[in-house]
């Protein structure tokens, strides 16, 4: 092996010294850049790689770093964030879903700083304006994943990249909007397919901290977020008795867990509620604790509490719960909760289902259990929004198909629609700014070839908060190089 490597690294040494050509001969009829790395190359061929203390070796490298740097600039695949929009713009000719009003023929949409100012057929375009023909295209308020793992998990089989999870069970300081990777490489591919924003949350523990509504385009976690916190996010322990052979506890053993767990979760709210109120009473004297601080929001109703629950038993205690201590309550995916929507009306406690495209969690469950479990939700009269979550967050850009299968199952299309826009919006409380097109909120708008919840619609143009939106993404910079491989090959139409 260390003859090989040996061979390899003179072999490679060869290529250096003998010329620009033999180390980048894709670009052997450049001119341009090479003129600043003749210097460079001539200098290797005198001195060798074996000389580096002299000044000038130290100079060489210098510019074959900055070139290195140049080539790896000039060919990146990450879009640029988006400036930010500096004159109205006018998307004129379209077909306007507004989602919160009537479909609008040949409309058009006029927005400035970020805001939409018009909508309709006759809207006085400025001057100044730069109009966009979308004629023969659909206009919709950008999609929003109502639960997110994106800017959070990245590689999910490298450690190093998820960032999801933290240590210990109650953790309410947590915020997610200063934990958000704006380089990540999901943030393009989920944006292309016409998702806007995303309801970040954290997991881990049991009170796992606080989430946050992010824009999908920025430079930074500051200028992504929409609104922090949205809310605080608890995960409802278990509340089954297990009788798997695989269990080592006895069936006792697991109720005195299920009830310690629950006194837990009651304790840490208790001891959050006293700090609240000896903080208010006097602040001056009394030390902050962040962790208790963050939960004063909530006491406040100020945001919701959400819980991750599923099992029905875990809900009807989790609505217990938020009536016992006078909290807005928000159930995150909600597999029983048909079971169980009397409950869930009565205390007007809106569903965040998570995704559809998933198998029955029981062998007695129907096939189609959670494909029609919207349905089942909006028959009954509960406020829903359906998540893009489930098979890793790189699936979260297939939101829109998983509301699409909820229609397939009988939820109405255009409830299916509202599902990943304005429902969501209303349920995180960002409903003043996103969700629907209206004058007033912020625009941001896909322009499709079609409906952005069939599969074979394409995003053509996307606007976020005013700010046009590159649509450039790892798939379709492979996508441009595999088109190119074949047509050198000769198997191109």
């Amino acid at each position: 092996m260390k003859n090989i490597l040996n061979t390899e690294y003179r072999s490679r040494k060869t290529e250096v010294v003998h010329g620009r050509q033999a180390i980048f001969p894709q670009f052997k009829n450049s001119t341009g850049l090479f003129r600043l790395l003749n210097p460079a190359l001539s200098g290797i061929k005198k001195t060798g790689l074996r000389q580096t203390s002299t000044r000038n070796d130290v100079s060489y490298g210098i510019w074959i770093l900055l070139f290195l740097t140049i080539v790896q600039i000039s060919f990146a695949s990450d879009p640029i964030p988006a400036k930010k929009q500096d004159r109205p713009i006018a998307l004129v000719g379209g077909t306007i879903h507004t989602v919160s009003g009537p479909v609008i023929e040949n409309g058009t949409v006029l927005f400035d700083n970020g805001i939409i100012v018009g909508i309709g057929k006759d809207v006085q375009i400025p001057s100044q304006a730069e109009r966009i023909d979308v004629s023969g295209h659909q206009l919709y308020p950008g999609l929003i994943n109502a639960a997110s793992e994106i800017g959070l998990t990245e590689i999910e089989a490298v450690r190093a990249t998820l960032d999801i999870n933290e240590t210990g069970k109650f953790n309410p300081n947590v915020r997610t909007e200063i934990a958000i990777n704006p380089e990540s490489e999901l943030i393009p591919t989920t944006r292309a397919n016409g998702i806007a924003i995303v309801h970040v949350i954290p997991r881990g523990g049991v009170i796992s901290g606080r989430t946050s509504a992010i824009l999908l385009d920025g430079w930074t976690n500051e200028e992504m977020t929409l609104a922090a916190p949205v809310g605080l996010y608890v995960n409802w322990p278990s509340m089954t008795v297990s009788r798997s052979r695989f269990v080592r506890q006895s069936e006792e053993e697991q109720k005195k867990a299920i009830a310690k767990n629950l006194e837990d979760l009651r304790m840490a709210f208790a001891d959050a509620r006293a700090y609240a109120k000896t903080k208010t009473a006097d602040p001056q004297r009394h030390r902050t604790d962040i962790r208790w601080e963050a939960m004063r929001l909530l006491f406040e109703r100020k945001i919701p509490l959400i819980v991750g629950a599923n099992d029905m038993q875990q809900i009807r205690s989790a609505v217990q719960f938020a009536r016992d201590e006078n909290i807005r309550l928000i159930i995150h995916g909600g597999r029983d909760a048909w079971k169980l929507t009397d409950l869930l009306k009565e205390n007007n406690v809106p569903v965040i289902v998570s995704g559809t495209h998933q198998l029955p969690a029981r062998r007695e469950d129907r096939y189609d259990a959670p494909f029609s479990l919207p349905k089942k939700l909006f028959d009954a009269g509960i406020l829903i929004a359906i998540a893009g979550e489930g098979n890793a967050a790189m699936n979260e850009r297939n939101i829109g198909y998983q509301a699409a299968t909820a229609a397939a199952y009988g939820l109405p299309k255009d409830e299916a629609l509202r599902a990943v826009t304005i429902n969501a919006a209303t349920i995180l409380g960002i409903d003043t700014r996103a969700g629907s097109l209206e004058v007033g909120k912020d625009a941001t708008i896909i322009v499709c070839d079609g409906d952005p919840l069939e599969i074979m619609t394409a995003v053509k143009m996307q606007f976020i908060a005013g700010k046009k939106i590159d649509l450039r993404s790892k798939h379709t910079q492979l996508w441009m190089k595999y088109t190119e491989k074949y047509r050198q090959l000769g198997k191109t139409r």
